[in-house]
């Protein structure tokens, strides 16, 4: 492998998140800030416990997740999206860099971005509620391989977008109500029968409700569920990608 190359890209990508630092950091940590008030503050002093666990402190699983898988996509999404943009990005291909470590350079940084992101949350949550986290190792794993998959769609969508519109399409029409239908505000339980089967066909409930078992030691469905759906989705992420440099799909004219 090409380390040079890699770190390179890598580097590249992540200096321009520290150029837009208001942007890339600052800004999503004030939004999920903001649930937390609203929604732990306001509304969570009317809701009793769920499971045993203050609905201040059951919002925080979900609520990382919710910023994990947007910002795991716009990053990589917009990372790759913007040498088609510009046209530099058959300067890449022709260079001597694999295609292999072209995907390790811009999905290592995004992926990177939104962990680092995820762990300023998850300390920014404990000045608003009391946190426990069980099993920190299930929480790690959650976290990366999350942010890795979701950075490979990320990555799957920069390629296909020919606008700027299109980047924005999928995180805002599907992944995002995907999020707050799975479980990242309430538990399933909740719901009546028939919405609770609809909800398992929501392949996002399973990575919120791990990574809340992974807190907690309560989820909606099981951890090994869960984990099979989140390392399914990185298999299919990753036959995409490798399809698309094969065939050259949205690369070459």
């Amino acid at each position: 492998m090409n380390l040079y190359a890699v770190r390179a890209i890598y580097t590249f990508e992540m200096a321009r998140a520290w150029r837009t630092l208001l942007q890339s950091v600052v800004s999503p940590v004030i939004s999920t800030s903001l649930y937390f008030v609203v929604f732990g503050a306001a509304i969570g002093t009317r809701i009793a416990e769920i499971e045993g666990v203050s609905y201040g402190a059951f919002l925080v699983p979900g609520l990382i997740m919710l910023m994990l898988l947007t910002q795991s996509v716009s990053n990589a999404s917009f990372g790759i999206f913007f040498p088609k943009f510009t046209g530099t990005i058959y300067e890449l291909l022709s260079a001597p860099v694999s295609y292999f470590e072209i995907v390790v350079g811009y999905v290592g940084a995004a992926a990177t971005k939104s962990l680092v992101l995820g762990l300023i949350i998850l300390a920014t949550a404990g000045f608003f509620v009391p946190l426990s986290v069980a099993h920190p190792f299930w929480m790690l794993l959650f976290l990366v391989l999350t942010a890795v998959t979701f950075s490979l769609l990320g990555f799957i969508i920069g390629i296909w977008a020919d606008g700027f519109e299109k980047l924005q399409l999928v995180p805002l029409l599907v992944i995002t109500p995907l999020t707050f239908l799975g479980g990242s505000f309430y538990s399933i339980d909740m719901l009546p029968p028939f919405w609770q089967a609809v909800t398992l066909f929501n392949p996002v409930l399973y990575l919120v409700s791990g990574f809340r078992w992974s807190f907690y030691g309560i989820s909606d469905v099981s951890v090994g569920a869960s984990l099979f759906m989140i390392l399914l989705f990185l298999g299919i992420c990753l036959a995409v990608v490798s399809w698309i440099f094969k065939t050259g799909y949205r690369l070459k004219p």
